[in-house]
């Protein structure tokens, strides 16, 4: 699936206690997380953010150029809390590895669950990306994820 960054929707609604589950894409789907490095350094500020108490994080996985992430969203934003995703893992990518300019590309896709949707259902098969992708052959050989349930 490709997503047209400057396409994606200006306005969002936002609703704390809210389920969301959001795609971020790498500027020019560079596959900057298919280093260890990087992968772990953008996992520190998905953990960041969680401890700030701006949501809580339910399940993730990094893939090489893009990033999904099931989270309940806090009194913050959700355009806020991706902003500070965003710009805090670049911020901190770019210093680490002397690279330049923009990590990720402009805007991001995002699903509110409805009440009726199984949140660990969505997270199941967001956790399984890698095995759809190929990258991996079963869950255990891919570390690039997490869920509160496990």
């Amino acid at each position: 699936m490709h997503y047209h960054g400057n396409a994606l929707r200006k306005a969002r609604l936002s609703e704390p206690g809210r389920p969301y589950l959001i795609t971020a894409v790498t500027h020019h789907r560079k596959p900057v997380f298919s280093n260890l490095y990087t992968v772990r350094l953008l996992v520190k500020e998905l953990y960041r953010l969680h401890h700030e108490q701006s949501l809580d994080s339910l399940a993730w996985v990094v893939m090489p150029d893009h990033l999904h992430w099931l989270f309940v969203l806090r009194p913050s934003s959700l355009s806020e809390t991706v902003r500070l995703l965003k710009g805090r893992s670049a911020k901190r990518i770019n210093e680490a590895t002397g690279r330049s300019g923009p990590l990720w590309q402009k805007g991001f896709h995002d699903h509110a669950l409805r009440k009726e949707e199984n949140i660990k259902a969505v997270a199941r098969y967001l956790i399984a990306n890698p095995l759809r992708a190929g990258l991996a052959a079963n869950i255990g050989d891919y570390s690039h994820w997490d869920a509160v349930w496990i």
